[in-house]
């Protein structure tokens, strides 16, 4: 442990931050050349960046940080944002003239005779790739020096150099380097499912931009079917669970400013059961109140061009996601007849292509269509057909080592590509990154390979109950691995992220994740899934409970060590540092208490029922006494562990829940915690009525009268195989 504290002491710190394009070139050259054959040290930075040419043993850094406001207004808002940033991490800095105190960081264009002096004293230059959002950063004992000729390179600069200080207070400290660093893709994105249940504050929406920002993502889609209110469909948003209008205004503008382009997903074919479970939208429905719309019919097309006119007035972005993914409806209603002429293929890329025109018909000809490639995937023959200016997000959530066949169809109909991996985090209690960091990995390798030039790397709410919070590590994993050309390193990017996210000097909180990636793996080993949360829920006494408690049998011990061992190392962690993004924090405790709670209820509801066994058991020559019972239902019952366990988990998911989200679908899922803690109230009461009758008339109950299957009542090494009695 003293090696690991020793490479992971890096503290943070405040500096003195002053945007100057005039420096003094002599003073430049001697702090360069005076670092120039240290030992070099190992950067631990997220993105790792493209190119190290020179990094030193950390330094300390003494003074409040002080930023020169310039007249340019891009150079003042990342000059301010950079303050905010620091101050927030307990950093003093202010804005102020640039002058002789402390420690200076000045930001200079690369045509000026600043950045051209910076370039020089390095021995290096900017290039054509660099153009867009490509910088050259220069830190050390004299100051920071960013070179870019964008105002996103300068302000991606000093996002790595955020990442170069640390501590705080008085033990501020930092990375000497000089980098040269531009991404491998030009768009780097996060996509947020806003219509499966959790739908964001706007507040935490800012949060989301300002730590996508800080990793050099550059675009954030969230996924709408019914979530944006609507002036032409109103009947589609629930009350208090959609952006309105003036939300996303404000949004739009905050991100502009974060050098984030917001690029929305309305869909516009398949996903819109919200719309089309109301009466009013039956005669452009596929099926009754189903989930597609209806081709063929002008008022589907009406329906898309009047939503989107309100989409162009408030997202001035150069794409628009129309989605069109998982249409599996098309062809068993209204469109039958017609695709079984033509072909189901056919019908889709039919209507795609009425979608484009009629949108580019309606004043939209300047934006460029994303689309989910999968459904175009069926029939790749029809593929050439569809419009050229379209943009293929081809998406595959597995751990493949063939990703270039979702995207090479695309490409050779000329069309451009992005990829979506995904971070894994649907129907899960906790995301599996044993599955979701190759996926990244593999997807931007591959796609990068493949020329695809963005990547949207993708949350699901599917269950209705998943937390961004908990998503963090495959979301800064995706924003590495869509910077870093090649293939990114899993292992670097698993040392480096409890530093930079969390501010983690230990590396507990890295440990932390890697204890609940071996839960899953424990899980899977035993063939019932991964920590998903059918799991969580699953009565252990039902059919299907019993079927997944004997298969988990062996691993169940393994699961809960690495859950409990987390959170541990968590509580630890927290104890010897000042640590930042505490709701996270919040939240992977969540994750590995309901990891716990799969391993715990399941071992649980297996001892209950073999010590109710044993009760019962015919051959017992000892008489039953209340102790017997005691152990099941009583002060420190198991029954009562049960019922506790489900109220522990649904206080801590309400508060990681109010954190980022709004108060919208949340009573849903509290609903499935309440059923839990009521189904196991429910065994406490009826084990009190056995015992109290126990206690009058002698006579012992059946397991079906506290609801113990009858498979469970033996010792383990007994007990009926996986399926017996299915």
């Amino acid at each position: 442990m003293s090696k690991l504290l020793s490479l992971c002491a890096l503290g943070v710190s405040m500096a003195v931050l002053a945007v100057d394009p005039a420096i003094t070139p002599p003073a430049l050259a001697q702090a360069v050349s005076a670092t120039r054959g240290a030992p070099p040290a190992t950067l631990r930075l997220i993105p790792a960046p493209r190119e190290v040419l020179r990094a030193d043993a950390e330094i300390a850094l003494r003074g409040t940080l002080g930023v020169d406001p310039t007249s340019d207004p891009a150079l003042r808002s990342s000059a301010a944002e950079f303050v905010e940033a620091m101050n927030a991490r307990g950093v003093r800095a202010e804005l102020r003239a640039a002058d002789s105190r402390g420690w200076q960081v000045r930001l200079h264009r690369a045509a000026s005779a600043g950045g051209r002096a910076v370039l020089s004293a390095a021995g290096t230059a900017l290039d054509s790739a660099m153009s867009a959002e490509g910088y050259v950063l220069v830190a050390n004992a004299e100051g920071a020096q960013v070179v870019a000729e964008s105002d996103a390179g300068l302000f991606y600069g000093l996002q790595t150099l955020k990442q170069l200080i640390t501590g705080s207070g008085e033990s501020v400290r930092l990375q000497p380097a000089t980098l040269r660093d531009w991404p491998a893709m030009r768009w780097r994105g996060v996509h947020d499912d806003l219509s499966r249940g959790p739908v964001p504050t706007l507040e935490f929406q800012k949060k989301q931009l300002r730590t996508f920002a800080a990793y050099k993502i550059n675009v954030y889609s969230p996924y709408f079917e019914h979530t944006l209110a609507f002036r032409s469909h109103p009947l589609m948003a629930p009350p208090g669970g959609a952006m309105s209008r003036e939300e996303v205004r404000e949004l739009v503008e905050y991100a502009r400013a974060l050098h984030i382009t917001i690029v929305p997903e309305q869909q516009t074919f398949g996903h819109l059961h919200h719309a089309l479970k109301y009466e009013l939208y039956q005669s452009i429905s596929e099926t009754p109140h189903g989930h597609v719309l209806a081709p063929g019919q002008p008022a589907s097309l009406d329906f898309t061009r009047a939503i989107y006119a309100e989409i162009d007035s408030l997202f001035p972005s150069p794409f628009l996601h129309l989605g069109a993914d998982e249409t599996f409806e098309l062809g068993k209603g209204q469109t039958k007849a017609r695709a079984d002429a033509v072909g189901v293929g056919r019908v889709y890329v039919d209507y795609i292509r009425d979608i484009e025109r009629t949108l580019r018909g309606a004043g939209l000809a300047d934006r460029r269509f994303l689309f989910w490639g999968d459904i175009a995937l069926h029939d790749t023959a029809l593929i050439k057909e569809l419009p050229k200016g379209m943009i293929a997000v081809s998406w595959e959530y597995g751990a493949s080592r063939n990703f270039g066949r979702y995207l090479k169809p695309f490409r050779d109909a000329g069309m451009e590509t992005w990829v979506a991996p995904g971070v894994n985090n649907w129907n899960k209690v906790w995301p599996n990154e044993n599955v979701a960091l190759p996926n990244i990995q593999g997807f931007a390798r591959e796609g990068q390979a493949a020329g695809a030039t963005g990547l949207l790397n993708t949350t699901w709410d599917d269950n209705g109950d998943a937390l961004f919070n908990q998503a963090w590590r495959g979301i800064l994993f995706g924003a590495a691995a869509a910077w870093q050309p090649g293939e990114s390193d899993i292992a670097r990017f698993e040392r480096d992220y409890g530093l930079q996210f969390h501010g983690d000097t230990t590396g507990m909180i890295d440990a932390a994740h890697r204890h609940l990636a071996a839960a899953h793996a424990a899980i899977g080993e035993s063939r019932a899934g991964d920590a998903s949360s059918y799991l969580f829920f699953v009565d252990p006494w039902s059919e299907e409970g019993v079927f997944d408690l004997v298969r988990m049998r062996p691993v169940l011990a393994r699961v809960r060590v690495h859950a409990e061992s987390a959170l541990v190392l968590v509580a630890r962690a927290r104890a010897q540092q000042q640590l930042r993004e505490t709701d996270a924090l919040d939240a992977l405790e969540l994750g590995a208490r309901r990891i716990d709670w799969i391993g715990a209820k399941s071992q649980f509801a297996d001892e209950i029922a073999q010590s109710f066994g044993r009760t019962i058991d015919p051959k017992r020559t000892t008489p039953v006494t209340w102790v017997d019972l005691a152990d099941l239902s009583g002060i420190n019952g198991r029954l009562q562990d049960m019922r506790d366990g489900y109220t522990l988990t649904r206080e801590l998911f309400e508060r990681s829940w109010r954190a980022e989200n709004r108060p919208y679908w949340l009573q849903n899922n509290l609903a499935r915690y309440d059923a839990e803690i009521v189904r196991w109230t429910e065994r406490i009461n009826a084990m009190d009525r056995i015992r109290r009758r126990h206690a009058r008339e002698r006579k012992l109950p059946t397991p079906e009268e506290l609801g113990v299957p009858r498979s469970l009542l033996k010792a383990p090494g007994t007990a009926s195989p996986p399926g017996a009695g299915r």
